[in-house]
């Protein structure tokens, strides 16, 4: 077996160097939106969310059988978008409630046959305790997306945009939302239970045990 040469392994040193680089890359991704006070993944400010996303386990089936609960739930807080009234809000504005944020756009055709759904969910569950918010990544502004929403009849989601897409650059940078629709349930305390990638029947039984294990187990 010959010896390898010098220059092999300064390939295996630029390999290692790049896997290192990366992987502090990705670490760093992980202080973009919990701010420069702490990491989206705190074990001690998502304790609760750790316990729902265990509790949600058993009722991801059915519908709803794709699932994530969280093993790592990241913290969300300071996720941005536009409210209802065109001024920016924040997850940390929903304190004290459930949130099922779901990132939709017309031209997503799974996104579109989803909000009935999601309209019904916000129908049947809606509260004090609980939201659905669908926040629109139509790039082109509020005036399409309000526009299908009322051509099918939504009556219950209130409207959230973010024609930026700043919100789902954000959730790239920690590996969430790699396409549309992607659904996070989040805690009260703005931390992240699970995630579903693509649609689901959000109006299903299955999904509504999903979302109230959660509640339950939190206290809310």
């Amino acid at each position: 077996m010959s010896k390898p040469t010098e220059p092999a392994k300064n390939s295996r040193r630029g390999l290692v160097l790049a896997g290192l680089a990366g992987a502090v890359a990705a670490v760093a991704a992980l202080y973009v939106i919990a701010g420069p006070n702490g990491n989206i993944a705190s074990a001690q400010s998502c304790s609760v969310a750790l316990e729902a996303a265990k509790a949600a386990k058993p009722h991801a089936k059915g519908e709803v059988a794709a699932f994530i609960p969280a093993s790592q739930p990241l913290e969300l807080k300071q996720l941005t978008f536009m409210g209802p009234d065109n001024q920016p809000v924040t997850l940390a504005d929903f304190k004290d409630r459930t949130v099922l944020l779901n990132l939709w756009a017309t031209w997503c055709a799974p996104c579109r046959k989803e909000m009935p759904a999601l309209d019904e969910l916000q129908a049947d569950l809606g509260s004090d305790d609980f939201e659905v918010v669908a926040v629109s990544l139509d790039r082109g502004g509020p005036d399409k997306p309000k526009a299908f929403l009322e051509e099918i009849g939504v009556g219950h989601l209130g409207f959230y945009q973010d024609s930026s897409n700043a919100l789902l650059q954000d959730l790239r940078k920690v590996a969430r939302a790699t396409g549309l629709p992607t659904t996070i349930l989040v805690g009260p305390e703005g931390c992240e239970i699970g995630t579903m990638y693509g649609p689901a029947e959000w109006a299903s039984g299955e999904a509504k045990s999903l979302i109230e294990s959660t509640m339950v187990r939190q206290g809310t």
